[in-house]
């Protein structure tokens, strides 16, 4: 079975193509969802508006996590009912299935003003996603790319805030090896598809978490998603 793994890791020139139209599949879900986002709305209605986005493109909605205001220091938030208001911070985490290969991004947004501390907490993240990007490369250990996202992270003084791994493959499943984590040995060779996505997750605050599909080339990284991580301030004023 490990061969058929080793296999599946590498996309060939038609799966990386299929990959490259889901990420702009998941752009212009994104795109959607941020359309909708105003005070009063609530998680579950942009979250359908992101499903209807993926239907709209022929594709199947896999999953949109909409977490907003303090729900948003919960990474695996299931969207409910709370209303979104000024000065929230909101993850969108949303995937289709299109050809038999999914797609999956996380982006940040605020209604109005990011509430205190969130510029230092958005950046110090970004630095995670560079850093990462930056490890990533043919011949790397994959613990080491998850490293380089968490050393960050610590010197920043926010180590016991990022609690999850920093990546996973995707391809035909949302979560396939190769798994970017502190203990995988994995070595990593052009034509694997993995995501990056370093969190931040203050209790009782906010949380951020920025993620990139990535199909590692000879190079580097080419990253899927043709929308910056800057963060999406909406305002409705």
């Amino acid at each position: 079975g490990s061969t058929i793994g080793a296999l599946r890791m590498q996309k060939d020139a038609t799966e990386q193509k299929i990959l490259r139209l889901n990420a702009n599949q998941a752009d212009l879900a994104m795109e959607r969802a941020w359309d909708l986002i105003k005070p009063g709305v609530t998680e579950e209605e942009i979250a359908l508006a992101i499903q209807n986005s993926f239907s709209d493109q022929g594709a199947l909605p896999q999953f949109s996590i909409v977490a907003s205001g303090s729900n948003s220091a919960f990474p695996h938030h299931q969207t409910g009912s709370r209303t979104l208001k000024e000065g929230d911070a909101i993850v969108i985490d949303l995937g289709g299935k299109f050809e038999g290969y999914t797609s999956d991004i996380t982006r940040m947004s605020t209604i109005g003003s990011p509430p205190k501390d969130y510029a230092l907490v958005h950046q110090i993240v970004e630095n995670a996603v560079r850093a990462a990007l930056v490890a990533a490369i043919p011949g790397e250990i994959a613990k080491n790319v998850d490293k380089a996202a968490r050393e960050v992270i610590e010197k920043a003084g926010f180590g016991k805030y990022f609690f999850h791994r920093t990546g996973h493959g995707l391809g035909t499943e949302i979560h396939e090896p190769p798994f970017i984590t502190s203990n995988s040995e994995t070595i990593l060779e052009p034509g694997m598809v993995f995501s990056i996505e370093p969190g931040i997750y203050i209790r009782n605050k906010f949380g951020v978490r920025l993620e990139e599909i990535v199909i590692l080339r000879d190079n580097g990284p080419e990253i899927l998603s043709k929308i910056p991580r800057e963060l999406k301030v909406i305002n409705h004023r």
